[in-house]
């Protein structure tokens, strides 16, 4: 390259992200949790509107994006003018470094939050600041004297991603109270849909001019292929991303496939009940085996090892017997293994292979 042609600053410092494996050689029964994916797939009133979708692909999606729009404020009683929706939340998550943050601004993250956050940061040329947790816990005191005048944003994955642990509306509340109001706090929920008696933060964004909240329909909506998301914020910030999304963001495969799926509720509250209870199961039997794992507020449990080299060890045993998990030592914990909860078949073969490892039989 020549020094006439550079890219913006930041952007050659990126470290591509790399999501969870899917294969293993020419095994035809890989199962893979490395992904964190529904195991029951898509709802299937979602199958079919994406079928019927096909029939129309000569034409060119709705820019409004307003029928899921619509269907999402239904569904969770908002402001439906106040939604917009993105490929994938990653693209409202983006959206908002391009608006809000850009070279001497500062872009605050916590120690095991979404590895993507510091590529989105650096590509606008912004400086992440990295704060810690206090056992794999986000620490609001660390974050706020984290804050600076520089501060443009701040990123908190909640439910956490890989940790699984939650802040509560008590540690939300004191954290929002004490930003100061030039700081954007962006409230990361994927898994918001696997917890208890939580809105996402939807009742911060009616209450505050600076805090927006982000969703997918990656993981229990079962349509991570599809790459959909949506955030609802304060009017003004929705109207900036708005200004600089691209008009067809989505397609009209994608838009309806979500609104058929947001609108099967019964479908969610199966997967979320199920979910539950072969998180449970997984958890406590990898605590009769010595490997301890917080509760988890999501749709994977983090399984702490004594060392990075039993953690591998026991990934490598889980590899043989035809499993894929998700080693997480690029979110500062190399001791663990991210194990998404799949049907109770795929978690009593987990099990099945765990128990090999620490049996010591590698077979």
């Amino acid at each position: 390259m020549t020094d006439a042609i550079r890219p913006q600053p930041g952007i050659e410092n990126i470290v591509l992200y790399k999501g969870g494996e899917s294969t293993l050689g020419a095994r035809d029964d890989v199962l893979k949790l490395s992904s964190n994916e529904n195991p029951f797939g898509a709802p299937e009133a979602a199958q079919e509107a994406f079928r019927r979708a096909s029939l129309d692909l000569h034409r060119y999606p709705p820019t409004d994006h307003l029928s899921l729009r619509t269907a999402i404020a239904d569904v969770h009683d908002l402001d439906v003018d106040r939604i917009v929706c993105g490929v994938g939340s990653d693209e409202i998550l983006t959206l908002l470094c391009q608006a809000y943050a850009g070279e001497s601004d500062e872009v605050i993250y916590t120690q095991h939050g979404f590895s993507l956050y510091k590529n989105l940061i650096q590509s606008v040329g912004a400086k992440p600041v990295v704060v810690p947790e206090r056992d794999r816990l986000v620490d609001v005191d660390a974050i706020l004297n984290a804050t600076s005048d520089q501060t443009r944003i701040v990123f908190l994955t909640n439910p956490g991603n890989p940790t699984g642990t939650m802040l509560g509306n008590n540690a939300l509340t004191k954290l929002v109270a004490g930003l100061p109001k030039h700081v954007l706090l962006v409230m990361d929920g994927a898994y918001t849909e696997y917890t208890d008696d939580f809105d996402g933060g939807a009742s911060f964004v009616e209450g505050h001019d600076n805090v927006i909240m982000t969703r997918t329909f990656s993981k229990i909506y079962g349509l991570g292929g599809l790459r959909i998301g949506w955030g609802y914020g304060p009017q003004a910030v929705i109207d900036n991303l708005n200004r600089i999304r691209g008009p067809f963001n989505l397609s009209t495969a994608q838009l309806d496939a979500a609104e058929a799926a947001i609108r099967d509720r019964d479908w969610v509250e199966t997967c979320k009940a199920d979910n539950a209870k072969m998180r449970t199961w997984l958890i406590d039997e990898l605590g009769k085996l010595g490997i301890s794992a917080d509760p988890s507020c999501t749709n994977f449990v983090l399984a702490r090892f004594e060392s990075e080299t039993s953690a591998f060890a026991c990934d490598d045993v889980l590899r043989a017997h035809g499993i894929l998990v998700r080693r997480v030592g690029g979110y500062g914990l190399p001791n663990c293994l991210r194990i998404t909860v799949g049907s109770e078949a795929d978690c009593r073969r987990v099990m099945t292979a765990v128990r090999a490892f620490v049996n010591g039989d590698a077979s």
